[in-house]
Protein backbone atom coordinates (compact mmCIF):
# COMPACT_ATOMS: atom_id res chain seq x y z
CA UNK A 1 0.00 0.00 0.00
CA UNK A 2 1.36 3.69 -0.94
CA UNK A 3 -0.72 6.72 -0.79
CA UNK A 4 -0.48 9.93 -2.87
CA UNK A 5 -1.73 13.03 -1.31
CA UNK A 6 -2.15 16.49 -2.36
CA UNK A 7 -2.58 19.59 0.37
CA UNK A 8 -3.92 22.86 0.79
CA UNK A 9 -4.04 25.71 3.33
CA UNK A 10 -5.71 29.19 1.97
CA UNK A 11 -6.61 32.16 4.57
CA UNK A 12 -9.98 32.71 2.87
CA UNK A 13 -11.30 36.47 3.74
CA UNK A 14 -9.66 36.68 6.88
CA UNK A 15 -6.45 38.37 7.42
CA UNK A 16 -4.68 36.08 9.34
CA UNK A 17 -4.70 32.13 8.51
CA UNK A 18 -5.21 30.10 11.79
CA UNK A 19 -4.91 26.67 10.20
CA UNK A 20 -2.08 24.47 10.40
CA UNK A 21 -1.35 21.52 8.29
CA UNK A 22 1.41 18.51 8.31
CA UNK A 23 2.30 15.56 6.37
CA UNK A 24 4.97 13.12 7.94
CA UNK A 25 6.98 9.98 6.81
CA UNK A 26 9.02 7.52 8.56
CA UNK A 27 10.24 4.44 8.37
CA UNK A 28 6.99 3.30 6.22
CA UNK A 29 4.83 5.00 8.14
CA UNK A 30 2.99 8.16 7.76
CA UNK A 31 1.29 11.25 9.78
CA UNK A 32 -1.33 13.18 8.56
CA UNK A 33 -2.42 16.51 10.32
CA UNK A 34 -4.74 19.21 10.42
CA UNK A 35 -5.71 21.70 13.08
CA UNK A 36 -7.53 25.18 13.50
CA UNK A 37 -6.29 27.61 15.67
CA UNK A 38 -9.58 29.52 17.73
CA UNK A 39 -9.47 32.65 16.19
CA UNK A 40 -12.00 34.31 18.86
CA UNK A 41 -9.77 33.25 21.47
CA UNK A 42 -6.16 34.67 19.96
CA UNK A 43 -3.10 33.75 19.47
CA UNK A 44 -4.90 30.41 16.94
CA UNK A 45 -2.44 30.79 14.20
CA UNK A 46 0.40 29.84 17.07
CA UNK A 47 -1.41 26.91 18.80
CA UNK A 48 -2.14 25.26 15.39
CA UNK A 49 1.46 25.68 14.45
CA UNK A 50 2.78 24.30 18.03
CA UNK A 51 0.26 21.52 17.30
CA UNK A 52 1.28 20.46 14.20
CA UNK A 53 5.16 20.70 15.21
CA UNK A 54 4.29 18.60 18.30
CA UNK A 55 2.92 15.51 16.53
CA UNK A 56 6.07 15.73 13.76
CA UNK A 57 8.21 15.69 16.54
CA UNK A 58 5.94 12.59 18.60
CA UNK A 59 5.83 10.79 15.14
CA UNK A 60 9.72 10.96 14.15
CA UNK A 61 10.32 9.15 17.67
CA UNK A 62 6.89 6.74 18.04
CA UNK A 63 8.06 2.87 18.19
CA UNK A 64 4.50 2.04 18.03
CA UNK A 65 1.97 3.75 15.98
CA UNK A 66 -0.99 2.22 16.99
CA UNK A 67 -0.17 4.66 20.46
CA UNK A 68 1.08 7.23 19.17
CA UNK A 69 -2.19 9.25 18.76
CA UNK A 70 -2.36 9.26 22.31
CA UNK A 71 0.64 10.40 22.83
CA UNK A 72 0.56 13.13 20.50
CA UNK A 73 -2.69 14.40 21.51
CA UNK A 74 -1.51 14.33 25.24
CA UNK A 75 1.86 16.28 24.16
CA UNK A 76 0.31 18.58 21.93
CA UNK A 77 -2.10 19.48 25.08
CA UNK A 78 0.67 19.73 27.78
CA UNK A 79 3.33 22.09 25.16
CA UNK A 80 -0.29 24.52 25.01
CA UNK A 81 -0.62 24.61 28.53
CA UNK A 82 2.70 25.58 29.12
CA UNK A 83 3.18 28.22 26.27
CA UNK A 84 -0.05 29.94 27.87
CA UNK A 85 2.08 30.18 31.14
CA UNK A 86 5.22 30.97 29.04
CA UNK A 87 3.69 34.09 26.94
CA UNK A 88 1.03 35.28 29.59
CA UNK A 89 -1.79 33.74 27.78
CA UNK A 90 -4.19 31.87 29.69
CA UNK A 91 -7.30 32.30 27.54
CA UNK A 92 -5.70 31.91 24.66
CA UNK A 93 -3.77 29.25 22.22
CA UNK A 94 -6.31 26.95 21.94
CA UNK A 95 -6.76 24.82 18.61
CA UNK A 96 -8.78 21.67 17.60
CA UNK A 97 -7.10 18.51 15.77
CA UNK A 98 -7.03 15.41 13.39
CA UNK A 99 -4.71 13.19 12.22
CA UNK A 100 -4.89 10.04 10.27
CA UNK A 101 -1.67 7.95 11.03
CA UNK A 102 -1.24 4.65 9.31
CA UNK A 103 1.36 1.48 9.08
CA UNK A 104 1.30 -1.33 6.74
CA UNK A 105 -2.00 -2.61 7.45
CA UNK A 106 -4.29 -0.01 9.57
CA UNK A 107 -5.37 3.12 9.40
CA UNK A 108 -5.76 5.19 13.19
CA UNK A 109 -8.05 8.38 13.46
CA UNK A 110 -7.85 10.79 15.87
CA UNK A 111 -9.67 13.74 16.57
CA UNK A 112 -10.66 17.17 18.58
CA UNK A 113 -12.87 19.55 18.07
CA UNK A 114 -15.10 19.88 14.66
CA UNK A 115 -11.60 19.19 12.01
CA UNK A 116 -12.77 16.56 10.31
CA UNK A 117 -11.63 13.07 8.88
CA UNK A 118 -13.56 11.28 6.20
CA UNK A 119 -12.95 7.67 4.93
CA UNK A 120 -13.61 7.24 1.26
CA UNK A 121 -14.50 3.55 0.22
CA UNK A 122 -16.37 2.94 -3.74
CA UNK A 123 -16.74 6.17 -3.89
CA UNK A 124 -18.65 6.77 -0.72
CA UNK A 125 -18.34 8.16 2.92
CA UNK A 126 -18.07 5.38 4.88
CA UNK A 127 -16.24 6.85 7.96
CA UNK A 128 -16.15 10.28 9.56
CA UNK A 129 -15.48 12.12 12.95
CA UNK A 130 -18.07 13.48 14.68
CA UNK A 131 -17.53 17.17 15.52
CA UNK A 132 -17.79 17.93 19.20
CA UNK A 133 -20.06 20.69 18.69
CA UNK A 134 -23.51 21.61 19.78
CA UNK A 135 -25.01 20.58 16.52
CA UNK A 136 -23.34 17.33 16.30
CA UNK A 137 -24.24 16.81 19.72
CA UNK A 138 -27.92 17.30 18.62
CA UNK A 139 -27.98 15.11 16.13
CA UNK A 140 -27.00 12.25 18.14
CA UNK A 141 -29.80 13.28 20.57
CA UNK A 142 -32.19 13.16 17.68
CA UNK A 143 -33.43 16.52 17.84
CA UNK A 144 -31.76 18.12 14.61
CA UNK A 145 -31.10 16.28 11.35
CA UNK A 146 -27.22 15.78 10.13
CA UNK A 147 -28.08 18.02 7.15
CA UNK A 148 -29.05 20.56 9.38
CA UNK A 149 -25.47 20.60 10.99
CA UNK A 150 -23.70 23.28 8.94
CA UNK A 151 -26.41 25.99 9.27
CA UNK A 152 -27.04 25.78 12.68
CA UNK A 153 -26.68 28.77 14.60
CA UNK A 154 -24.56 27.87 17.13
CA UNK A 155 -22.00 25.74 14.73
CA UNK A 156 -19.83 27.32 15.69
CA UNK A 157 -20.00 26.49 19.14
CA UNK A 158 -16.79 23.59 19.98
CA UNK A 159 -16.88 21.54 23.07
CA UNK A 160 -13.21 19.95 23.14
CA UNK A 161 -10.26 21.43 22.26
CA UNK A 162 -6.50 20.93 22.93
CA UNK A 163 -5.42 23.92 24.76
CA UNK A 164 -8.14 24.36 27.82
CA UNK A 165 -7.77 22.19 31.37
CA UNK A 166 -8.83 18.89 30.87
CA UNK A 167 -10.11 16.53 34.01
CA UNK A 168 -10.03 13.30 31.82
CA UNK A 169 -8.95 13.40 27.91
CA UNK A 170 -10.97 15.27 25.37
CA UNK A 171 -9.25 13.47 22.12
CA UNK A 172 -11.39 10.61 20.72
CA UNK A 173 -9.35 7.85 18.88
CA UNK A 174 -11.57 5.50 15.88
CA UNK A 175 -10.84 1.58 15.91
CA UNK A 176 -7.95 0.96 13.46
CA UNK A 177 -9.54 0.87 9.78
CA UNK A 178 -7.76 -2.01 7.60
CA UNK A 179 -5.78 0.15 4.99
CA UNK A 180 -8.12 -3.25 2.75
CA UNK A 181 -11.01 -1.65 2.98
CA UNK A 182 -9.72 2.57 2.38
CA UNK A 183 -9.75 3.98 -0.74
CA UNK A 184 -9.16 7.05 -0.04
CA UNK A 185 -9.18 9.65 3.44
CA UNK A 186 -10.17 13.88 3.44
CA UNK A 187 -8.73 15.43 6.35
CA UNK A 188 -10.21 19.28 6.69
CA UNK A 189 -11.05 21.68 8.93
CA UNK A 190 -14.39 23.59 9.46
CA UNK A 191 -13.57 26.34 6.44
CA UNK A 192 -13.67 23.92 4.36
CA UNK A 193 -16.50 21.06 5.25
CA UNK A 194 -19.17 23.61 5.72
CA UNK A 195 -18.71 24.91 2.08
CA UNK A 196 -18.69 21.17 0.41
CA UNK A 197 -21.46 18.67 0.73
CA UNK A 198 -20.77 15.01 0.83
CA UNK A 199 -22.13 13.88 -1.97
CA UNK A 200 -20.30 16.28 -4.00
CA UNK A 201 -16.56 14.85 -2.15
CA UNK A 202 -17.87 11.66 -3.81
CA UNK A 203 -19.03 12.46 -7.04
CA UNK A 204 -15.79 14.03 -7.52
CA UNK A 205 -13.44 11.31 -6.23
CA UNK A 206 -15.50 8.47 -8.83
CA UNK A 207 -14.72 11.19 -11.45
CA UNK A 208 -11.16 12.88 -10.88
CA UNK A 209 -8.31 10.87 -12.45
CA UNK A 210 -5.78 11.62 -9.63
CA UNK A 211 -6.00 12.96 -5.71
CA UNK A 212 -4.23 16.55 -6.88
CA UNK A 213 -7.32 16.97 -9.01
CA UNK A 214 -9.90 15.82 -6.33
CA UNK A 215 -8.41 18.13 -4.21
CA UNK A 216 -8.31 20.88 -6.58
CA UNK A 217 -12.07 20.39 -7.45
CA UNK A 218 -13.20 20.40 -4.17
CA UNK A 219 -11.66 23.71 -3.65
CA UNK A 220 -13.36 25.17 -6.81
CA UNK A 221 -16.34 24.65 -4.84
CA UNK A 222 -15.14 25.83 -1.42
CA UNK A 223 -14.22 28.73 -3.08
CA UNK A 224 -17.44 29.14 -4.80
CA UNK A 225 -19.54 28.85 -1.90
CA UNK A 226 -18.08 30.70 0.17
CA UNK A 227 -17.41 33.91 -2.11
CA UNK A 228 -18.85 37.20 -0.35
CA UNK A 229 -19.51 35.53 2.63
CA UNK A 230 -16.35 36.37 4.99
CA UNK A 231 -15.23 33.15 4.25
CA UNK A 232 -13.32 31.30 6.90
CA UNK A 233 -9.34 29.75 6.52
CA UNK A 234 -9.91 26.47 5.16
CA UNK A 235 -7.48 23.74 4.54
CA UNK A 236 -7.24 19.86 3.52
CA UNK A 237 -5.42 17.32 3.05
CA UNK A 238 -6.60 14.38 0.53
CA UNK A 239 -5.26 11.22 0.19
CA UNK A 240 -5.62 8.14 -1.99
CA UNK A 241 -4.58 4.44 -0.81
CA UNK A 242 -2.58 2.91 -3.66
CA UNK A 243 -2.85 -0.97 -3.80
Amino acid sequence: MRFEYAQITDVGARSVNEDSIGVFENKGNNCFVVCDGLGGHGMGDVASSLAVEVFKSQFYKADDIETFLDSAFCAAQDILLTEQTVRNAKRKMKTTAVSVVTDKKYAYIGHVGDSRAYVFSHNKVKKRTLDHSIPQMLVIAGDIKESEIRHHPERNTVLKVIGVEWEEAQYELMRAIPLRKCQAFLLCSDGFWELIEEEEMCALLKDSDNVSEWLSRMVDIVRKNGADNNADNFSAIAVWCVK
